[in-house]
């Protein structure tokens, strides 16, 4: 664990200190989780001038026949960083790109990847390519670009083509990738990835560490996020690697998971007592003391808090 910490510690320092506006991202070196997988661990910051959109954790996966990459990130700048970490690792092409979600800073980076290597498959699971095929990935693409001030230009959207389905496995260069999608959890648009032989799994944004998760009205649910928590949990892996935030064991999962049983318990209890959400937010305050030090705690927990009293309340029902 030391290791790890230690390798996603000096990624954020050369974040921080060296990336500037209408640069290329620094490079990030890849930290070996497990026997296949390499992980780049990005900023835990929202995207801004300064990361170029480098917040989430591509991941690079080594087989007999090439590459898999696993959400290669948020913007064109960041595709290129990766390829060129891809290229210290291995001569071998990219064979397939797995995307966990329809949030654009996990795969808009895809189409970089598509022009180096224009044979690749590309997986999600089938509501992210209907919500992308609709707007949403052109609507990230000018989200991008306003939150880095210009510096991810070049960034376009390349729309997966292979939906997914839950339980299938993906046998690719002797390795076998096991999906689980969710009907709603973090979006309406979540799928993990297991490598079985390394008894790892991604978890996209159903679990981060470090860092707050948002949720949002209509597309996140507190029950189904922590459904599939559980559900990667029960897997009793040795490596879970979050959407963000450094990569480690099973507590990958279930700190994200603690918290969101704590908010909505709570919220669920404090609806049948007849309790407005500032006065559960009050009460949860001691309760959710270990998670005040995670980036975006602040802007996250009150709305937090008020949502998942209206899921319980749709629950009731």
């Amino acid at each position: 664990m030391t290791n790890f910490r230690l390798a996603f510690g000096a990624g954020l320092a050369l974040l921080s200190g060296l990336a500037l506006a209408g640069s290329p991202v620094p490079d990030v070196a890849p930290v070996r989780v497990s026997e296949h997988v390499y992980v780049l661990h990005g900023s835990k910051e929202r995207p801004n001038p300064q990361n170029l959109g480098f917040m989430n954790n591509p991941a690079i996966v080594l087989t007999e026949t090439g590459a898999v990459i696993v959400d290669p990130g948020g913007t064109a700048e960041v595709g290129h960083m990766v390829l060129r970490q891809l290229r210290k690792l291995t001569d071998k092409p990219v064979t397939d790109i797995l995307v966990t979600h329809i949030h654009g800073d996990h795969w808009l980076a895809s189409s970089v990847i598509r022009e180096a290597y224009p044979g690749v498959r590309m997986y999600a699971h089938p509501h992210m390519i209907e919500e992308a095929k609709a707007g949403e990935g052109q609507r990230w693409v000018e989200l991008m670009l306003r939150f880095t001030d210009g510096a991810s230009e070049s960034t376009r959207v390349e729309i997966p083509q292979s939906p997914l389905s839950d339980g299938q496995e993906l046998q690719i260069g002797g390795l076998t990738f096991r999906v689980y999608l969710s009907d709603i959890a973090h979006t309406r648009s979540d799928a993990m990835f297991e490598v079985v032989q390394d008894q790892l799994i991604f978890l996209g944004d159903l679990g981060v560490f470090e860092r707050m998760g948002r949720m949002e009205p209509e597309i996140s649910s507190f029950r189904g996020n922590i459904a599939g928590l559980e559900r990667a949990l029960a897997l009793k892996l040795k490596y879970y690697v979050p959407g963000h935030g450094p990569s480690g064991g099973s507590d990958r999962a279930s700190a994200f998971r603690d918290y969101l049983k704590i908010i909505y318990d709570a919220a669920a209890r404090g609806m049948e007592e007849g309790k407005a959400p500032f006065e559960i937010k009050q009460q949860l305050a001691p309760r959710v003391e270990a998670f005040r030090s995670w980036t975006g705690f602040n802007d996250n927990f009150g709305q937090q808090v008020s949502l998942a009293v209206l899921e319980a309340e749709q629950a009731a029902f």
